[in-house]
């Protein structure tokens, strides 16, 4: 759950200022959308070191980038839903849209326009399975309907222990899998090896929402890893990701597997040490947001980092 805070501006104040655009900008939850697209970089990037690789189908690269981000911008929809029909957000909630409980849409506009990214990522499914495998077709299925299990159905994933696990397996190995695939027609077994940074930094994400909401949720019933921990093992667990996650890229220079042009991921280092300062001592949702954000933020450089990394491999 979201916990309601006091603030010295009242939210119909908020809402009057707030133009329209915004309203349907904050439904993405567009701090969340790197989570899908890093990826997809990585893995188009890595298949630059296939031999014999000359260049990137360009084509197929932006339908699955842009198949990605409608993908998670649904599961936020369906997350806002899901979590309004269930009585967990409301007007004071941190970390949402406010699509429904601030801005008054409709739950159900907010979930047939769910329905309708699901329909235009399946198109563009269509169009990457034509130049490569159909194959996709059943994985990018299976993807989206944990997607939608996220929040949907009798026992939501995120209420559970496995929500990280979830998020990280699907948003980093498989989208990973699928671009290096469809540039290259294979999938090499490094590739898994490859998944793990990003991974484990998406499922890092899911933690620090969770960290940030453990009070409200343990109060809904929920049984998320940060509530079966504790907030502050959470916040060790957390760090140990960071840890793993940097180490992990170390490892993958050091065997060979990629090259010590990784090492340039080191330069985000800042962004974890801030998210875990940010969350040490603190309670109140609010005060643990900018922990979140250094948490995306994380997410984000280290991604685009590592694919720079790999992409100044193959052409030095």
């Amino acid at each position: 759950m979201h916990m309601k805070i006091e603030t010295n501006s009242s939210f119909a104040e908020l809402k009057a200022k707030q133009p329209k655009w915004r309203i349907w900008w904050n439904l993405l939850r567009p701090h969340t959308l790197t989570a899908a697209f890093v990826p997809v970089f990585i893995g188009t990037a890595y298949a630059l070191q296939v031999e014999g690789a000359q260049k990137i189908d360009l084509p197929l690269f932006f339908m699955m980038l842009l198949a990605c981000i409608l993908i998670q911008a649904a599961t936020n929809m369906f997350n806002e839903y899901f979590d309004y029909k269930r009585g967990l957000d409301h007007e004071g909630s941190v970390g949402i849209g406010g699509t429904i409980v601030r801005e008054g849409v409709s739950p159900k506009t907010v979930l047939y326009l769910g329905y309708s990214f699901f329909a235009v990522s399946m198109l563009l499914g269509v169009y990457i399975c034509m130049h490569s495998s159909w194959w996709i077709a059943l994985v990018g299925l299976i993807s989206m309907t944990a997607g939608y299990l996220y929040t949907g159905g009798p026992v939501p994933i995120a209420y559970t222990p496995f929500g990280e696990l979830t998020a990280g397996f699907f948003m980093g190995y498989v989208i990973i899998a699928i671009s290096f695939f469809i540039q290259t027609g294979s999938v090499l077994p490094e590739i898994i090896f490859i998944s793990i940074p990003a991974a484990i930094l998406i499922g890092a994400i899911l933690l620090s929402n969770n960290i940030r909401d453990l009070d409200g949720d343990k109060e809904n019933g929920r049984k998320t890893l940060a509530i079966l921990v504790g907030r502050n093992n959470a916040i060790r667990l957390l760090a140990a990701m960071f840890i793993v996650a940097y180490g992990w890229t170390v490892a993958l220079a050091l065997t060979g597997i990629a090259s010590f042009w990784l090492f340039i991921v080191f330069l985000s280092v800042p962004k974890p040490i801030a998210a875990v300062k940010g969350f040490i001592g603190k309670s109140a949702p609010i005060e643990m947001m900018p922990a979140m954000v250094a948490t995306a933020k994380t997410n984000t450089i280290f991604g685009f980092l590592f694919a720079i990394g790999l992409l100044l491999d193959y052409f030095f």
